[in-house]
């Protein structure tokens, strides 16, 4: 391959994700539904270097990819794929990174980070990417990152609407019968998906019918929340998200610092607050009624030590809209 990189810059950019209910029951084939965090993003920018080797620039790591720290090794290698995919050679490129997302929450970070920069190359070097392309590569960095990946949060953070997904099924859009607020809030510690997922490993070994029977209410309570997004039933949804953390509890994956901000949020007049995502750390979600409650939950939640919040306000949506998710 010749060296001929054009004089240019390019970005590619991705958003977050939260996982509204299915968390860790998703492992086990049920269904769960994640939303479009853009309140958080990576930008991937792409354009030319004298060096002789891809350079890599973020806020934790600044060199070339061979060089690259072992936490960042499936980012190398999804580079390196793309650039074959591309036919492109490594040599004069730099991709300079940055992210609000913050790491290890469980809102998708990694697979943002990957969805960015491969779509920033793929700008970069004027070539269209179809989502099979896109997914292909990520999973690349999100099976370093994860071990087994569902693919949920590729999905979700390269989408602009509510999915609905299953692994080995179609990914299909939620439809949203009426718009609602959610707040975000981080508990200001890293999740530990793995030892989450391994402690459910060890529950059904265990308790096998207890576990079982937690798995199977998360899958009714998701495909019960599907039908209240559609039929715009805002106050059924925050039953259904208490309802999941019970169970999410149950199965060990939640925490006292989660709980203290669950009953927190619940005190203040959340509809319904649960974890999000892995859990033993990293974040929680609490449904408000209107842009005044989300204020005022996010205030005490803030106040009572929560790191930091945010909030996505969910359109209403009926559009038929499975091909715009790329």
């Amino acid at each position: 391959m010749l060296f001929n990189p054009p004089k240019k810059k390019a970005e590619g950019t991705a958003h977050s994700k939260i996982i509204l209910l299915g968390e860790h029951s998703v492992v086990y084939g049920k269904p769960a539904i994640a939303l479009p965090f853009t309140s958080l993003k990576v930008t991937a920018t792409v354009d030319t270097t004298d060096s002789s080797n891809l350079l890599i620039d973020s806020e934790t790591f600044l060199g070339t990819i061979d060089e690259i720290p072992k936490k960042m090794r499936g980012i190398a290698a999804c580079i390196k794929e793309t650039l074959k995919n591309l036919g492109k050679d490594e040599k004069g490129l730099r991709i300079s990174l940055h992210s609000s997302i913050p790491i290890g929450r469980g809102l998708g970070s990694s697979a943002a980070l990957a969805i960015a920069i491969v779509r920033g190359l793929y700008t970069y070097f004027d070539q269209k990417l179809d989502r099979k392309q896109l997914m292909r590569l990520v999973n690349i960095a999100e099976t370093y990152a994860h071990g087994n990946p569902s693919g949920i949060d590729m999905m979700a953070a390269s989408s602009e609407h509510p999915v609905w997904f299953q692994k080995g099924k179609e990914t299909l859009p939620v439809s949203i019968g009426a718009p609602f607020y959610l707040i975000v809030a981080d508990t200001g510690r890293i999740g530990d998906t793995k030892s989450a997922v391994d402690s459910i490993k060890l529950n059904y070994e265990r308790e096998p019918e207890a576990t079982r029977n937690s798995i199977n209410l998360l899958e009714d309570y998701t495909i019960r929340a599907r039908d209240a997004l559609n039929e715009g039933n805002i106050v059924l949804l925050g039953e259904l998200l208490n309802l999941a953390q019970i169970e999410l509890d149950k199965l060990g994956v939640s925490d006292e610092g989660i709980n203290n901000l669950v009953n927190l949020a619940q005190k203040a007049g959340a509809l319904g607050v649960k974890l999000t995502g892995g859990g033993k750390g990293g974040c929680i979600i609490a449904l408000a009624s209107n842009a005044n409650q989300v204020k005022e939950i996010s205030n005490i939640l803030l106040k009572e030590g929560a790191r930091n919040t945010w909030y996505v306000k969910v359109a209403e949506s009926k559009k038929a809209i499975t091909s715009q998710i790329q």
